[in-house]
């Protein structure tokens, strides 16, 4: 594929593009549309399910391969083997469901439901490095927008489950086998870098309107859903329905139509300083290109703000000396790794991420247990208060870094409170709390995913960011193997052998996993709290006045 030259296409259009690739990257998501299924053809127990929820989980989150390879080679590189992971994975997945292969080994499902949920590493690795990149001064935006629309995903598989597949989960699972290589392949070409986004007072409104469209769709999607679990809806209006959400999947491809249509007349390189949002600090050398050697430019020649962008973004800056860096710098991996900061955020992940995971890997199961047949609203609640927490966490902390100075770990510290609150409401088991108890997590789940990735792409750099939060993202399927494969599906077991039936029921099937889980939260929220005084004096010097302080790169 050849390479794209600077300048040649606005970002815009590989963040379009980027939101189907999302769509499809969170296939891990639908779990609990066919868990079901599952566990009835092949007569699993609960701890064998939740043993699989961990390697649905494993396989969505263990992104250091793609990490790795999202320096090396360009994206669609990284999409192309997403789409044979989701191929043969779900491929497989759906040979064992549909019974077209009887008596599948379960050694063997587990490696291939590993391997299909794979796949949403290596898609969302592509399209978040490379709009993180080509939108440096708006991370967190850009990481709420896209970490949004795939919490989104659960309610538009559920959507297509419930009205067009006839809540079928082979015919799910088929879909998932064949239509996310349809859509990578079709968008891999949008999905590349190229000249970074300079400060723009137009882009406001651009992200305004995304998210904006991002939220009419996430409405749209739960109100349909309820709509046909409470009406019998026809085939015809099931359809129009699937239309509706199709052109809100598009809405962001108004963005780049408009800027052709009514092109911005204004000169593209600018000499620095000349942006109001755009501050560099008087330590940054200032390249020409991502393969210039600063021995060939002489002091104080200017340079494009664009160039300046593609540097940093491209971590390719050469330093006559060097040294380590600072926090705020880039960071190579291994002096990450070592710094205290980089595991209290893990740690942080790990216990908000894992603890909501597993209620999500058991929802259809804790819905049963008290009461609720159709769990499939309880998904799509949980799926779009997800999406309102990670678009939320985005635009939330945002505000916090850049008009108070205040590290986006703070807004975790918070969620994590509530997140106590949450788990002994569902410990409760109290009457109409389930719900309540259902929407509450989403929205606090989905903000560890909002405020993680911009947090550390500031506090380590962009340079190795792929690697780096996909590091601190394996706290998800190491959160689900401890709190859900074993935990929750230990109590389960129990619960079930001592009432002495085929299901579980009542509260007391998951109560000691949420109490357990209430007393994680409780000591990672003073853990939040802890970290975001270590960092604040970062976000101070990134953020101060407002604006976007390019850090000094340490010369790796």
């Amino acid at each position: 594929m050849p390479a794209l030259k600077a300048g040649s296409r606005p970002p815009w259009v590989g963040l379009a593009a980027a939101v189907w690739v999302q769509i499809a990257a969170g296939s891990a998501y639908a779990f609990p549309l066919y868990s079901y299924a599952l566990k009835s053809v092949l007569g699993l127990s609960q701890t064998q399910l939740t043993i699989l929820g961990v390697a649905n989980d494993l396989g969505e989150n263990v992104g250091i391969l793609p990490g790795i390879a999202s320096n090396r080679y360009p994206p669609w590189v990284i999409l192309l083997i997403g789409v044979f992971a989701a191929f043969f994975g779900f491929g497989v997945v759906w040979l064992a469901v549909s019974e077209t292969v009887h008596n599948m080994p379960y050694w063997f499902l587990w490696i291939s439901l590993t391997i299909g949920t794979n796949s949403c590493a290596w898609l969302g690795t592509a399209v978040l490095v490379t709009n993180m990149r080509n939108f440096p001064l708006s991370r967190g935006t850009v990481a709420g927008i896209l970490k949004g629309y795939i919490g989104l995903s659960a309610a538009v598989l559920t959507e297509l489950y419930t009205m067009v597949l006839k809540d079928s989960p082979s015919s799910l699972l088929l879909f998932l086998t064949l239509g996310i290589p349809i859509i990578c392949i079709s968008l891999m070409y949008y999905i590349r870098e190229c000249t970074p986004s300079e400060a723009d007072p137009s882009e406001t409104a651009h992200f305004l309107f995304t998210q904006l469209a991002s939220v009419v769709l996430a409405v749209f999607l739960l109100t349909t859903t309820i709509l046909k679990g409470v009406v019998n809806v026809s085939d015809t209006v099931s359809y129009i329905f699937i239309g509706i959400m199709v052109l809100l999947l598009m809405a962001p491809l108004a963005i780049p139509i408009k800027m052709t249509l009514f092109p911005n007349n204004k000169e593209v390189n600018k000499p620095v300083g000349s942006s109001d949002n755009l501050v560099l600090t008087d330590s940054l050398l200032p390249p020409s290109s991502s393969d210039m050697n600063l021995d060939n430019i002489n002091d104080g020649e200017d340079i494009s703000e664009v160039d300046c962008l593609l540097a940093v973004g491209e971590g390719a800056v050469k330093f006559r000396k060097k040294r380590r860096p600072r926090r705020g710098e880039d960071f190579t991996f291994r002096e990450a790794i070592v710094k205290a900061d980089f595991w209290l955020l893990w740690f942080v992940y790990f216990v908000g991420v894992g603890s909501g995971v597993t209620v999500l890997n058991n929802l259809a199961q804790i819905g049963v247990s008290l009461g609720v047949n159709d769990t499939t609203t309880l998904l799509s609640l949980f799926s779009f208060c997800n999406f309102l927490g990670r678009l939320g966490g985005g635009v939330v902390s945002e505000y916090l870094v850049r008009w108070k100075t205040i590290p986006r770990t703070f807004l975790m510290m918070i969620t994590q409170i509530i997140m106590v609150i949450t788990y002994l409401l569902y410990a409760s088991a109290l009457k109409g709390t389930l719900f309540i108890a259902t929407a509450l997590l989403g929205i606090c789940y989905g903000t560890q995913f909002g405020v993680m990735i911009p947090t550390s792409s500031e506090l380590f750099g962009l340079k190795n960011f792929g690697l780096i939060f996909n590091f601190i993202g394996l706290g998800n399927p190491i959160g689900a193997l401890l709190f859900s494969g074993i935990l929750a599906g230990y109590v389960f077991d129990a619960e079930e052998a001592r009432q002495g039936g085929s299901t579980c029921m009542g509260p007391n099937c998951f109560r000691l996993t949420f109490l357990v889980l209430a007393g994680l939260c409780c000591l990672s929220s003073i853990l939040s709290l802890i970290l975001t005084i270590r960092i604040r004096p970062v976000y101070q010097m990134l953020y101060a006045g407002g604006s976007f302080r390019l850090p000094q790169s340490s010369g790796h």
